[in-house]
C-alpha cells in the first residue's frame, strides 16, 4: 500500500495549504494580524499529524486537510491571546500582534481567528462531521481550561507535580491527540485504533511540553524562537520551578525572587537557573520526558495497520523530545 509521505512531503502539504488560506475580508485591520501570524511559520506539527494519521490508512489524505488546517488556525489563535496573556514580546523571533499592533486587536483578531478555525473544520465529509465536530470542540473547552488553569499557577506556590501535569495535558496534549484522532476519523479507522492514536498524541504531548519548559530555560533563544527564561521571570509553575520549592535548601531563595518586584532580568533568570542546576532538575525533567516518550510509542505499536506505515510517526515523536530548539 503506496504512497507512504515522508514528514517532509507532509510538511510541504501543509505549508502551501498555510499559504492558500489568505483572508482578505474587511476590515483589514481584523485580519492582517491573522495572516501576519499563520505567516510566521513554525513546526507545523498538529496538522502534519493530522495528515499523518490518515495516510496510516489512506493513500490519499486530502479527506484530512480540513482537518489539518482548523486543527492549525486553532492552534495559532491560541498562540495570539496566549501571547497577550502573558505579555509575550516575541513569537518564532518577531514581534507577538499584541506588539505590533494593540492589545484589542490580540483580543478581536484572535476571536475571528477562532471562528475561521471552525470553518476550516466544518469542510470534513458530512459522514464524519458530528464526530469531528463533537470532539473538537471538546477539545477547545479543555484547551480554555488548561490555560485558565495555567494563569491560576502563577498566583499559587502549591502547585503540585498532578496538577502540573494535568494542565500540560490540557494545555497541549489534547490537541495533539484530536489531531491524530480526526485525521484517523475522515480515513475511516476502527475506533480501537482512534483511541490508540489519541493516547499517543496525549504522551507525546506531555512529553512536548516538558521538552518546552525545558527548553525556556536551557534553550537557544536563536533557534527556539523566542528569548529563554521567560518562564522564570513571570513566575510560571513549571515542573522544574515546583520541584525547586519542594526543596527546603532552595525554598527561601526561590520565593525572595518570585516576590520581588523590581529586578535585573538577566540575574533572575541566572540565579533561577542556578538553583535548578544544583538540584539535577534539567535531568529529572528529562527523565520524565523520556517516560511520557516511552509511553507514547507503545501506543503507536498497538496500532493495527503495518509498521513500516508508522515509521514517520515514531521518526517524528523521537526528533520531538530529541529537539534542542
Amino acid at each position: 500500500m503506496s504512497p507512504l509521505y515522508s514528514l517532509e512531503e507532509i510538511l510541504d502539504i501543509v505549508n502551501t495549504q498555510i499559504k492558500g488560506i489568505r483572508f482578505t475580508q474587511k476590515p483589514a485591520s481584523l485580519f492582517e494580524p491573522i495572516n501576519y501570524i499563520l505567516s510566521l511559520g513554525g513546526k507545523r506539527i498538529r496538522p502534519a499529524l493530522a495528515l499523518m494519521a490518515c495516510n496510516l490508512y489512506r493513500n490519499n489524505i486530502a479527506a484530512a486537510i480540513p482537518v489539518a488546517m482548523g486543527v492549525e488556525v486553532f492552534h495559532n489563535f491560541t498562540l495570539l491571546h496566549d501571547d497577550l496573556m502573558d505579555r509575550a514580546d516575541q513569537r518564532r523571533g518577531k514581534p507577538t500582534v499584541h506588539v505590533k499592533w494593540s492589545d484589542n486587536t490580540a483580543i478581536l483578531s484572535g476571536d475571528a481567528m477562532l471562528i475561521e478555525a471552525y470553518k476550516e473544520i466544518c469542510k470534513v465529509d458530512r459522514r464524519y462531521l458530528e464526530p469531528v465536530l463533537n470532539l473538537f470542540s471538546v477539545t477547545a473547552s479543555e484547551i480554555c481550561c488548561g490555560q485558565q488553569y495555567d494563569m491560576e499557577f502563577e498566583k499559587r506556590m502549591d502547585v503540585t507535580i498532578p496538577e502540573y501535569l494535568e494542565m500540560i495535558r490540557l494545555k497541549t496534549a489534547v490537541l495533539l491527540g484530536c489531531a491524530l484522532k480526526e485525521g484517523a476519523m475522515v480515513a475511516g479507522a476502527f475506533e480501537d485504533d482512534m483511541k490508540l492514536l489519541y493516547d499517543f498524541g496525549i504522551n507525546m504531548g506531555l512529553a512536548f511540553q516538558l521538552k518546552d519548559d525545558l527548553l525556556d530555560v536551557y534553550g537557544n533563544p536563536e533557534t527556539f524562537g523566542k528569548k529563554t527564561g521567560g518562564d522564570i521571570l513571570c513566575n510560571k509553575k513549571t515542573f522544574l520551578l515546583i520541584n525547586a520549592l519542594a526543596d527546603p535548601t532552595a525554598k527561601d531563595e526561590l520565593y525572595s525572587w518570585i516576590e520581588k518586584k523590581e529586578f535585573d532580568e538577566a540575574e533572575k533568570i541566572a540565579a533561577v537557573t542556578a538553583i535548578y542546576d544544583r538540584l539535577g532538575l534539567r535531568a529529572k525533567s528529562e527523565e520524565l520526558i523520556r517516560e511520557y516518550y516511552d509511553k507514547s510509542v507503545a501506543c503507536l505499536g498497538k496500532v493495527s495497520v503495518s509498521d513500516d506505515r508508522k515509521e514517520v510517526l515514531f521518526a517524528l515523536a523521537e526528533d520531538l523530545i530529541n529537539r534542542n530548539v
